[in-house]
């Protein structure tokens, strides 16, 4: 796929409607409260051309976390009083956590809200990275920047699911493991969306 394609069917895919996602997808036993309030966030699923071919930006939490230390996710975070919405959340936490600056992000569009395990309404904005940047971790938040090839973690049949226990009961989610990575829970339900709509515009 070159890489004008590749954008343009990232455009195509994110005008297609969708309902939203879930932590809880893979176990319809689970009864969510109505009445529950769920906190609204961003992240931004930034890919960046490479001669290599697109790759998305992902980050390793830092190990010193309260939540979810260690694990792999998209730079992003909850919607602050000065943000104007969750895209700008998305991006001001990816200038902050990573140091990719604003002005070299060109929104594509947004994926349906996700909601999490930890009462996060998260909204995963699609984004092109412009030109190539130098990484700048956050020490207090992120252990590493890494970026893997968007082929892999758009195709379906690199998704897995597997199971651990939560809460006493057995909770299933998706993992799309690539090298030493291991991508799972929300992350990985979020690209898995994006793999699901990829693989419509690829079917005649």
């Amino acid at each position: 796929m070159e890489k004008a394609d590749t954008f343009d069917q990232l455009r195509r895919a994110l005008e297609q409607a969708h309902p939203g996602t879930s932590d809880f997808d893979l176990n319809p036993g689970v009864t969510l409260p109505e009445t529950r309030k769920l906190r609204p966030a961003g992240v931004l699923i930034a890919i960046l051309d490479a001669q290599a071919g697109a790759r998305v930006i992902l980050t390793k939490r830092s190990s010193a976390l309260k939540h979810h230390p260690g694990q792999i996710a998209f730079p992003g975070g909850k919607v602050d009083a000065g943000d104007s919405g969750p895209v700008q959340a998305a991006l001001r936490e990816a200038d902050e956590e990573i140091g990719l600056h604003r002005d070299n992000v060109e929104v594509l569009g947004t994926l349906p809200t996700h909601e999490t395990v930890t009462g996060f309404c998260v909204t995963p904005v699609v984004a092109r990275v412009r030109a190539a940047f130098d990484a700048t971790p956050e020490p207090g938040e992120v252990a590493e920047v890494f970026a893997v090839p968007l082929a892999h973690v758009t195709d379906p049949a690199k998704f897995r699911i597997q199971s651990r226990l939560w809460r006493g009961e057995k909770r299933h989610y998706f993992t799309v493991p690539y090298g030493p990575y291991y991508i799972w829970g929300a992350t990985a339900r979020i690209l898995r969306g994006l793999a699901e709509r990829l693989a419509s515009q690829r079917t005649p």
